[in-house]
């Protein structure tokens, strides 16, 4: 057993009871390797997480552990079901179950009006949501049997009020609001200690840190607060967060 896995283990341990802050949890970032990826490991690192930063280019994820000590990091294509079900299996027999989800694969594709939304764009935003399917649905368990288990993406302001220029984008958006919407009753049912929470940003460029800062606070806070929640994530603090309609 690693000192990481050693430390979690002995930290899980002491927290069974339920929510005690993020110290001691085990958490996996996806698309870890972008800026808001660097920001939120650097919080979670801060805090006495043990974060599991995952990408698909392993020279990104070698500039990322050098920026963030402490960072675990792993190869994978999360858009590959079988990859994802294997780096679970990896995951479980060297560190144990996870205790959060921390969905940031994504991007920005649009222009053209509605007669200009191309496959080929909606093929690269699918993707990102093909990942978020994979990694909820492989990792779903693990989230309900956590004493404190969190799941966690961004969405945009795209969702409520989408433009023809960026259809394709806001249908993404949506659709992985929806799927998180759909995780927050399972938990509801099934797991009332863990949450399933989105964060909402007109642009993201520029509320990272806050976006690092907002994702340790969701071990600070009861799961009733946080489940099905939709968060607007602002640079100055934001208005009371929005319950999904189940």
């Amino acid at each position: 057993m690693t000192d990481a896995s050693s430390a979690h283990s002995a930290a899980r341990t002491s927290s069974e009871s339920g929510p005690s802050g993020a110290a001691g949890r085990l958490v996996l970032i996806a698309g870890a390797t972008s800026a808001a990826g660097e920001a939120v490991a650097r919080a979670l690192v801060a805090a006495g997480v043990t974060v599991l930063a995952v990408g698909t280019r392993q020279e990104a994820l070698d500039a990322l552990a050098a920026t963030v000590p402490g960072v675990e990091t792993r190869v994978c294509d999360l858009a590959d079901r079988d990859a994802v079900t294997e780096l679970a299996m990896r995951i479980h027999v060297t560190f144990g179950h996870i205790d959060g989800l921390v969905h940031l694969v994504g991007g920005w594709r649009g222009g053209g009006g509605i007669a200009g939304q191309s496959d080929e764009d909606w093929e690269f935003l699918e993707r990102g949501f093909r990942t978020l399917r994979n990694t909820s649905r492989t990792f779903y368990d693990d989230l309900v049997a956590s004493p404190a288990g969190r799941l966690a993406i961004v969405s945009s302001t795209a969702v409520d009020r989408p433009y023809p220029g960026g259809a394709n984008y806001a249908a993404a958006k949506a659709a992985a609001d929806a799927w998180v919407r759909a995780i927050a009753q399972g938990f509801t049912k099934q797991a009332p200690q863990s949450a399933a929470t989105v964060f909402v940003v007109k642009s993201l460029e520029g509320l990272e840190s806050r976006l690092g800062d907002e994702v340790v606070r969701l071990w600070e806070q009861d799961a009733a607060e946080l489940d099905g929640r939709r968060i607007p994530l602002t640079a100055e603090e934001g208005p009371a967060p929005e319950r999904m309609d189940r």
